[in-house]
């Protein structure tokens, strides 16, 4: 029986033992090395060969990662580690760094427990450091810190043992500090990661060495043996001392909890059905034998297997050959088969049960954030993912030959369900396709991959999505139905910086107002107490409020007012851009008492009036992306950098001088940001490192609305100037 084969079979048996198992992921900001240490920990599990790892890149094997050296999407491995004579089933997700593909990041923290979080030692906490713990927090994931490149700081930098332990606590006390502002209440003590328990480890991934406090207890090795090892070029004989996966994965194994622990205060969090129903005790139990609940996280696209959905299976087992139910999409399936993840490769296996992470084939139109159940089980779905960024860069694609316009279409199609931060609109009149995504890199490699999907495409040049909304007030305005009998009045005003932060930040959930005990929350944001009792509908970061009394019908037609705000909201009135931002209140209403004149082709057209005519009147403005640009340079260079920023109508908000380095945290449109990285690397004769962070939306200059609005009404083929209030109101 091969290695592998002796894993495979491993990887089948521990599936069943759930306190045996950690659901891990590793994350980071870009360059920190989280694929390098990925590899290290596979080698030490006997999966890839001692020598190759840390060159291989076993996880990134999509060939845009190997070209570009960079992790573009999740991987998922299983292993087996033995740890003090136990074994253990380690499924890994070695996740992106770059801000671009933060999305899957979001999705590989819905399908894990724990997460070991990568810092450079030279680098420090960064912007995607930051993000990237928060992601994992809001999911109730776990942390622990893994120092990386101490080597660099003892030979490049040259520190001593005091300097490093200085450095050392630094970056420790900093993230304490992140974990702290962000860890669920319960969680706040008991999360901090702390040198002296194990839960902070330093090493290299690259020379595949790594300590910590149990390690050097164990060893004898103290950071003065480190030193010496690395300024006598001897890290390869520290590496067979204290060998990388062993001190990792025993961090994870101690430190990170099992399926077991971790459902009983991650299913509340994730699940809103009733946890005291067979189906909520199976999750919670981690119970392979209750109903099937498995949260799809990932779907992507095989071309012998089809879609292929990964996902984590929360409670019952998910069986090969079984009809399973989709309760987002409301469709039957059956699963032809489903496994294990071992890298690029997909290991097939009987059934999988719960607490683990799976691949399923057969699950036609599942998409991430889908939840799959068993027919004659039906459960409440899983609350939806909510990324972090989003899509603010825009390109036109056309097909290079006509006759693979159908089959673009379809590539447009597989490719937005695979990776859900892009938004596609294919407008089939025009025939413009528009994709959109997080920044140029983004949609520079999806374009290379509709390429590789065998349709010939041109791109055009990347275009900057804005969003409309008010900086006035205005109202009641009056919005009549196209047969006069039904008017409805609003009112309509900005919200508030606290509120729409709220909404901003996911504090309050999207979409209908289902019980009064959501006011509470609205009234914690500065809503008052009776506008919060009667809000109806939150989308797009707007509200929507019912602020009449005793109106006749007004119930029956509730659902379609809902509906008229909601599509209102999908293009507004200034330049047929996404409006948010606001709040709606609806004062007053005059129904005809025949339900046959108060139907669909009346009241949703008056609602969507009365809203673009009110916003119209409101002092309508255009809100445009801005990223928060951090460049670290040598103080000789600092001057050219910030006029590189100042030129793009940049604003420095910070900067700090450490050493002859200076740090500079500034915030500049998206719009001025093409052509950057070539600017900035010639501002500082290359010797600058810089990254990005997305910080939402801000209002355009006045000055600049009038020409960006006729800018984008042209190329969207309408007519150069918005129509006023009274073309909606008249």
């Amino acid at each position: 029986m091969s290695r592998r084969d002796k894993m495979i079979a491993k990887i089948k048996e521990l599936m069943y033992q759930p306190s045996s198992i950690r659901n891990i992921g590793i994350c980071a900001h870009i360059d920190h090395g989280k694929t390098t240490l990925s590899d290290n920990l596979l080698a030490g599990a006997g999966m890839i060969s001692e020598e190759l790892a840390g060159d291989q890149r076993f996880l990134d094997f999509d060939e845009q990662e190997q070209a570009r050296g960079i992790t573009i999407d999740a991987a998922n491995v299983s292993m087996v580690h033995n740890y003090h004579d136990e074994e253990y089933l380690i499924n890994l997700i070695d996740t992106p760094g770059h801000v671009d593909f933060g999305g899957d990041v979001t999705r590989a923290m819905r399908a894990v427990d724990g997460a070991v979080v990568v810092v450079c030692a030279v680098e420090g906490i960064m912007p995607q450091t930051e993000t990237v713990l928060r992601q994992a927090l809001k999911e109730k994931v776990k942390p622990v810190l893994f120092i990386n490149k101490v080597d660099r700081l003892i030979n490049e930098v040259k520190l001593g043992p005091e300097e490093l332990s200085r450095k050392f606590m630094d970056i420790i006390l900093e993230a304490n500090k992140l974990v702290r502002s962000m860890v669920p209440e319960d969680k706040k003590d008991e999360w901090n990661v702390d040198v002296s328990d194990g839960s902070v480890a330093f090493g290299s991934a690259y020379h595949n060495w790594a300590i910590n406090v149990p390690m050097m207890q164990e060893t004898g090795i103290n950071f003065k043996d480190i030193i010496d090892y690395c300024n006598n070029d001897n890290q390869k004989e520290l590496a067979q001392k204290v060998p990388l996966a062993e001190v990792l994965l025993g961090m994870v194994v101690e430190h990170l909890p099992s399926p077991e622990v971790s459902q009983q205060y991650r299913c509340p969090n994730i699940w809103d059905g009733d946890l005291e129903s067979e189906a909520g005790q199976a999750m919670i139990h981690t119970s392979p034998d209750g109903p099937l609940a498995v949260m799809v996280t990932n779907v992507s696209v095989d071309k012998h297997a089809g879609e292929v959905a990964t996902g984590r299976v929360y409670g019952g087992t998910v069986e090969q050959g079984t009809e399973v139910y989709l309760v987002g999409s409301r469709a039957k399936s059956r699963v032809q088969q489903v496994g294990v993840y071992f890298g690029p490769e997909r290991v097939a296996t009987e059934k999988v049960p719960a607490g683990n992470i799976v691949y399923i084939t057969g699950a036609k139109g599942a998409t991430a954030g889908e939840t799959i159940c068993s027919p004659e089980n039906k459960i409440v779905e899983f609350e939806g993912l909510e990324h972090i960024s989003e899509p603010v860069v825009t390109v036109a694609v056309e097909a290079k030959n006509t006759k693979d316009l159908p089959k673009l279409i379809e590539v447009l199609r597989q490719t937005a369900k695979e990776d859900p931060t892009i938004h596609v609109e294919i407008n089939e009149e025009t025939g413009e396709h528009l994709v959109s995504g997080m920044g140029e890199l983004h949609l520079e490699v999806i374009g290379v991959r509709i390429n590789n999907k065998g349709v010939d495409i041109q791109t055009s040049e990347p275009i900057v999505v804005y969003r409309e909304t008010v900086a006035g007030t205005a109202g009641p305005v009056e919005g009549k139905s196209p047969n006069k009998h039904n008017r409805f009045y609003l009112e309509i005003e900005p919200l508030s910086d606290e509120m729409f932060k709220a909404l901003q930040n996911g504090d309050i959930k999207e979409g209908k107002v289902k019980g009064k005990e959501e006011a509470a929350t609205f009234m914690e944001y500065g809503l008052d107490k009776e506008e919060a009792r009667r809000v109806w509908d939150v989308n797009n970061r707007s509200l929507f409020i019912n602020a009449t009394r005793g109106i006749q019908y007004l119930d029956e037609v509730k659902e379609l007012l809902i509906e008229g705000f909601e599509s209102a909201l999908q293009d507004g009135p200034i330049a047929n851009e996404i409006a948010m931002g606001m709040k709606f209140k609806l004062v007053d209403a005059k129904l005809h008492e025949d339900a046959v004149h108060r139907g669909p082709a009346q009241v949703l057209p008056a609602i969507r009036k009365a809203i673009y005519g009110g916003m119209m009147m409101a002092q309508p403005a255009l809100l445009e992306p801005i990223q928060k640009v951090f460049i670290n340079t040598p103080s000789d260079y600092m001057g050219a950098c910030t006029r590189e920023i100042q030129n793009r109508r940049g604003q420095i908000v910070n900067m700090e001088q450490d050493g002859d380095m200076v740090d500079i945290e500034s915030k500049v449109p998206v719009a001025e940001m093409f052509g950057f990285a070539g600017d900035i690397r010639s501002a500082a004769a290359g010797r600058c490192l810089w990254s990005t962070e997305m910080v939402g939306f801000e209002r355009l200059p006045r000055e600049l609305q009038g020409q960006i609005v006729k800018e984008i009404r042209q190329r969207k083929g309408l007519s150069p100037e918005p129509y006023g209030p009274d073309h909606y109101l008249g």
